[in-house]
C-alpha cells in the first residue's frame, strides 16, 4: 500500500469524518441542510474531499430513481453518505455530481 494524500480544508467550518476526524467538506459547500440519509438528518454539499466512491447503484428514494455511489472516507472506510451519479426526474437533475454526508456521520469543527 502506498502513502495516502490526506486534503486539509480551508477556513472556519469544517465538517470531518466522525470515526477519524479527516475533513470531508466545507461549510461553503452546503446546498441544503434539508435532506435525510440512512441515519437522519444530511446535508446536500457541491464537492467533498478525502472519500472514496463505490460502485453506481440504482436507489429509488424519497425523490424518485437515481444512480448513486455510495461514498467512503478514504482514510477509514467508514461509509459518509452517497453521491448523485444521475437523476431521472427532470426536477431533480440539479443534484448530479453532488454529495449527501449523513449528519451522524459528521463532526462539525470550529462552530
Amino acid at each position: 500500500m502506498g502513502l495516502l494524500f490526506v486534503e486539509s480544508l480551508p477556513g472556519p467550518k469544517v465538517f470531518k469524518c466522525r470515526r477519524c476526524k479527516v475533513d470531508s467538506a466545507s461549510h461553503d459547500a452546503i446546498v441544503s441542510k434539508d435532506f435525510h440519509g440512512r441515519y437522519g438528518r444530511a446535508y446536500l454539499f457541491k464537492s467533498a474531499v478525502n472519500i472514496s466512491l463505490g460502485p453506481n447503484e440504482d436507489r429509488h428514494l424519497l425523490t424518485g430513481l437515481h444512480t448513486v455511489n455510495d461514498i467512503y472516507c478514504s482514510y477509514c472506510q467508514q461509509i459518509l453518505g452517497w453521491r448523485y451519479e444521475k437523476a431521472y426526474e427532470e426536477d431533480q437533475k440539479y443534484k448530479e455530481g453532488m454529495y449527501i454526508l449523513e449528519k451522524a456521520r459528521m463532526l462539525k469543527e470550529g462552530w
